[in-house]
């Protein structure tokens, strides 16, 4: 986990700009920040060096890639078995994400799989390391966004 980084007002502005576009050139994210190039250039390596910036790249269509089907599945794996588990999640292309959580659930994964049977088919693989709660998505209101300033509101 990154220490916390200062970011002043034209870094978030920086930010920002980024996030809505992860193609836009140093340019544009001058303009975005009203900054120079060379210091839009120079803010930028420092916020990918201080692990601000973590990567740049694109965001697939679940849907459109094959893979229609989307669930949220938590899991109680006990300590004997969770790097095991950990490791095979690591090479399951169903995984997107894994969280470790407190609360009832060891971890909550968000899965993507080509068809309901073959979600069932990779619930089968993992219910040998604990006990799972499947929930199926059927829409996201509000799908995954970049960060804003803390303290501050998102627009309409």
């Amino acid at each position: 986990m990154a220490d916390t980084f200062a970011l002043d007002p034209k870094a978030w502005q920086l930010l920002l700009a980024l996030q809505q576009d992860g193609r836009a050139s140093l340019k544009t994210l001058a303009a975005a920040a009203d900054l120079s190039v060379p210091a839009t250039a120079e803010r930028l390596k420092r916020l990918m060096e201080a692990g601000v910036v973590r990567s740049i790249g694109a965001e697939l269509d679940a849907t459109a890639a094959g893979y229609p089907v989307r669930a949220i599945i938590g899991i109680t794996v006990l300590q004997p078995g969770k790097k095991a588990f950990i490791d095979k999640l690591k090479r399951a292309a169903e995984v997107l994400e894994c969280h470790h959580v407190a609360g009832a659930d060891s971890y909550l994964l968000t899965v993507v799989a080509r068809s309901l049977e073959d979600l069932e088919r990779f619930l089968a693989s993992i219910n040998a390391y604990g006990e799972t709660r499947t929930s199926i998505v059927f829409s996201t209101p509000i799908p995954r966004r970049g960060l804003v300033p803390p303290g501050s509101t998102r627009g309409s």
